[in-house]
């Protein structure tokens, strides 16, 4: 496979993407201000983090606050996640009525109790039949609020996990259910429920989930990708049409910019520290737009630290940045690690 071949297009039911490096849904992360900074940085799509599609059918505002779109994205995801059809069936059509994505993910794969304990997430890794109800209560749905508006239909895709535990292996059975239930696309996090997001993503389940739905839908892969190396080792390795950026992507959004380089050329530049400051503030920046300043700069203190991770000068001034209280704040330390530059 050439470099030049590795980024390209990829079609998802009725919707092409202009290419195959995404942001995963990440909780806590992956809202309107970052996935904005990322789409800047070279994300070909984005997801949100998840939505509750209960708290959606219940009318909560502050759950429809998470699936606001970012002004540069042309295209987005929401990714829902619930265990209940009647719930999934409503938030479906209130989240195309309200936020018009162009894509509905559901999540399979989520290892927080809380979310197994509803149903959702890695739940319904260990019961495929759940899982097609759920996933073919969305597809329905979307069929039908598109064809009342005359409309293409929404694709619906879904993201699992390998399986319950080591004993539990289930990711074959899940994409016969997915397949059946209408999914456009499946992504797999190479990891059980029971790793959570310890030990090491199995690549080889990935590839081997690529060849046994041959080419009937799109496969993404996602686990262990650090690096714009990783992302073409996992496309190279694995054989897959896309590529999830999650952890990876904290305070490294450039690793979009540098994995699609790589991609595109075989090799990639090295992002400036001033450049990564610059970014952290723009980020911090759009918090506070979208959540107001001291939401934002409490949210913005991991964040920054990432940002500023082998920066000179950054580990001095760590005890600041979390303990940062206002975009004043930032602004200091800011000035001080850019000092170092100018």
């Amino acid at each position: 496979m050439s470099d030049s071949s590795l980024f390209h297009p990829v079609t998802v039911g009725t919707l092409t993407i202009g290419g195959n490096i995404f942001l995963a849904p990440v909780a806590g992360y992956s809202d309107s201000a970052f996935r904005s900074i990322c789409r800047q940085c070279g994300a070909a799509f984005t997801y949100t983090e998840m939505v509750s599609a209960e708290a959606l059918y219940r009318g909560s505002d502050k759950t429809r606050d998470l699936m606001v779109r970012a002004p540069n994205e042309d295209i987005y995801a929401i990714q829902l996640f619930g265990g209940d059809a009647k719930s999934m069936t409503e938030a479906v059509g209130i989240t195309l009525s309200t936020a018009a994505p162009e894509l509905i993910d559901i999540n399979g794969g989520c290892p927080v109790p809380k979310i197994i304990k509803s149903g959702a997430g890695s739940s319904l890794t260990r019961d495929p039949q759940l899982l097609y109800t759920i996933v073919n209560s969305a597809v329905r749905a979307s069929e039908s609020f598109c064809r009342e508006q005359g409309k293409p239909t929404v694709p619906v895709t879904v993201k699992i996990r390998t399986g319950w535990d080591h004993d539990t292996i289930t990711y074959r059975r899940n994409a016969d259910a997915a397949l059946e239930a209408g999914a456009a696309a499946i992504t797999m996090h190479g990891r059980t429920k029971a790793q959570g997001y310890e030990g090491k993503a199995n690549w080889e389940q990935i590839a081997d989930l690529v060849q046994y739905v041959g080419g009937k839908i799109p496969v993404f892969g996602n686990g262990d990708v650090f690096s714009p190396e990783d992302c073409r080792r996992m496309i190279v390795e694995t054989g897959v049409d896309g590529v999830m950026f999650a952890r990876g992507a904290m305070g490294n959004p450039f690793i979009f910019t540098q994995a699609k380089e790589l991609l595109e050329t075989g090799s990639y530049t090295e992002i400036a520290p001033t450049v990564r400051l610059e970014t952290a503030m723009k980020e911090l920046e759009l918090l506070v737009s979208e959540k107001g300043e001291n939401l934002a700069c409490r949210e913005m203190r991991k964040r920054f630290c990432c940002y500023s991770k082998g920066i000179p000068g950054a580990a001095a001034v760590r005890k600041e940045i979390v303990s940062a209280e206002t975009f004043s704040d930032y602004k200091i330390i800011y000035n001080r690690l850019i000092s170092n530059y100018t």
